[in-house]
């Protein structure tokens, strides 16, 4: 899955880059999943509630203006149907566990629900992240 740059990174990095002004990194990056895909501005909906919870999440050294996630992501089993059944349509990357700054996002491959019972799994190389 391919992901956007926020609106907030943007601004970190033209200034950082360009101004000399300081950006510190998240000492850990943190994968969220979505039910209605935000945009650079961020909103979307993020999943909430039955035992859902962000994923830290690490990639590799970026090559070629790309990296993807080092190792498999598996998410708490779900308690209760997440997004009320809906599917899970995009992810978001974040510099912290709760609230925090959206870093990158992308729309989800292929939408699928999580149900109760369920517990989601996110392949190694299966998170993209590119600079064009």
């Amino acid at each position: 899955t391919m992901a956007g740059k926020s609106d907030f990174l943007e601004n970190e990095l033209l200034d950082h880059v360009l101004k000399n002004l300081a950006y510190t990194a998240p000492a850990t990056v943190y994968l969220a999943m979505y039910s209605l895909t935000p945009t650079d501005a961020g909103g979307g909906t993020e999943v909430s509630g039955g035992a859902y919870a962000r994923q830290s999440i690490a990639f590799d050294v970026a090559a070629a203006g790309a990296t993807q996630n080092t190792s498999l992501i598996t998410f708490p089993q779900a308690t209760a149907d997440w997004a009320a059944g809906a599917n899970l349509v995009a992810f978001g990357l974040f510099d912290a566990l709760t609230v925090g700054n959206l870093l990158y996002w992308g729309a989800l491959t292929v939408p699928k629900p999580v149900l109760n019972g369920d517990t989601l799994k996110v392949p190694i190389a299966d998170i993209d992240v590119s600079e064009d």
